[in-house]
């Protein structure tokens, strides 16, 4: 059958034993491009679908937060702060800052409720500055009933190592309030615990050097063997080198080639955009307490028949009184029990048959067909864990 094209509203045969036309080629071609274009953008998006990039999934080591504490004191409260009587460790940190301050009120009698002592806690992010600004967190350590309206002072904050790396200071911010009064009292949130934006200065730098290091390790979030294989395998291919070597399920080595132009930080930029599909193991996590079920998309089962029922035994008293007839001789009034027993043994019972390879989505389908509660289906999701027919482990928070 010859081939036909359609131009300028007209229809073109070509003749037989001569080539077609050279615009109805050009048409072909440029049709055939489209159609490998939309279905390479088909395969790209389903692709990227189900796959995270590197960085949203790994950690470079050494590239870590870094805790801080402190203990300092918060003045301007409202009557709200610590009983000096009831927390000694606050009177004695107010005379030692007045004492630093030049007033000596050292065996006094001290009644003041403004006061209150606190923690500050905050974290130091990687590569900060020394003059940068970090939010601090505010916790009363004493019985202060509200830190409202009130200022901390200026208080050091330390590391591990015991060397302060910021100095914190500022008005406290809380999201909440106490109200007391004779006979009520109102409380929203938690009025002791504040925050202060921005409220410490950082004193003192991490020395790490980054740029300097000819390998790092990329720590996966989630460890897993396979995750960890595929991103190595994504990198080399990427780089058409052999750059990155699974260590473990939860490091790769990613190495500087001795012929990169960058540093180390160049290549992490580089490669840490490339998508991997991360792989997890079947898993159930539940929490009897809450009654939460998360299970993960590979979770399966083997055949296995579920019944759920119960037994229910409901006893009601309703006890009488018989009293004697009036004027009678020798009656008294008596109780006399009366007891209703109702015994329901389900007979109701449902029984469902699972079959060989049920997936997540036919499991909590089917379980929610016989009308199971969460705390119901915990119990018989461990039940067949011990049958040995849920190919998954169970994790209990």
């Amino acid at each position: 059958m010859l081939d036909r094209a359609i131009i300028n509203n007209k229809i073109i045969t070509p003749t037989a034993g001569r080539s077609s036309s050279p615009m109805f080629t050009a048409s072909r071609a440029v049709f055939a491009v489209f159609i490998f274009a939309l279905f390479s953008v088909f395969l790209i998006a389903n692709a990227h679908a189900k796959t995270s990039r590197i960085k949203d999934i790994v950690d470079i080591e050494g590239v870590r937060d870094n805790q801080l504490v402190g203990y300092g004191l918060v003045v301007g409260l409202n009557g709200t702060g610590d009983s000096l009587g009831n927390s000694p460790f606050t009177e004695q940190s107010l005379i030692a800052m007045l004492e630093r301050l030049g007033v000596n009120v050292r065996g006094q009698n001290l009644n003041t409720g403004n006061v209150a002592a606190v923690m500050v806690t905050s974290t130091l992010p990687p590569f900060v500055n020394q003059g940068s600004r970090v939010d601090v967190s505010i916790s009363a350590l004493g019985d202060a009933a509200s830190l409202q309206g009130g200022t901390l002072l200026v208080t050091p904050l330390l590391a591990a190592d015991g060397e302060v790396y910021a100095v914190a200071q500022g008005e406290v911010s809380i999201a909440g309030f106490s109200v007391t009064g004779e006979a009520a009292t109102v409380t929203q949130n938690i009025p002791t615990s504040g925050r202060i934006a921005e409220g410490a200065i950082v004193e003192r730098e991490i020395d790490f050097k980054l740029e300097e290091l000819q390998q790092v390790r990329l720590a996966l979030k989630n460890p897993d063997f396979t995750t960890s294989r595929r991103i190595a395998q994504a990198i080399n291919g990427f780089t058409s080198a052999q750059l990155a070597k699974a260590e473990n399920s939860a490091s790769v080595v990613l190495r500087r080639p001795s012929g990169y132009d960058g540093t180390i930080v160049d290549l992490i930029t580089d490669i840490e955009q490339l998508p991997v599909q991360p792989d997890q193991p079947a898993r159930v996590v539940i929490s009897e307490r809450s009654g939460v079920i998360v299970m993960g998309a590979d979770v399966r089962i083997s055949d296995v028949a579920v019944a759920q029922g119960s037994l229910t035994v409901k006893i009601t008293e309703t006890p009488q009184v018989s009293q004697a007839n009036p004027f009678a001789e020798g009656g008294e009034t008596i109780v006399v029990p009366r007891t209703d027993l109702n015994v329901n043994t389900g007979d109701d019972v449902k029984l469902a048959m699972l079959e060989s390879g049920v997936t997540l989505q036919d499991l909590v389908t089917g379980l929610n067909r016989l009308g199971m509660k969460p705390r119901d289906i915990i119990t018989i999701i461990q039940a067949i864990k011990t049958a040995g027919a849920l190919q998954a482990e169970i994790e209990v928070m």
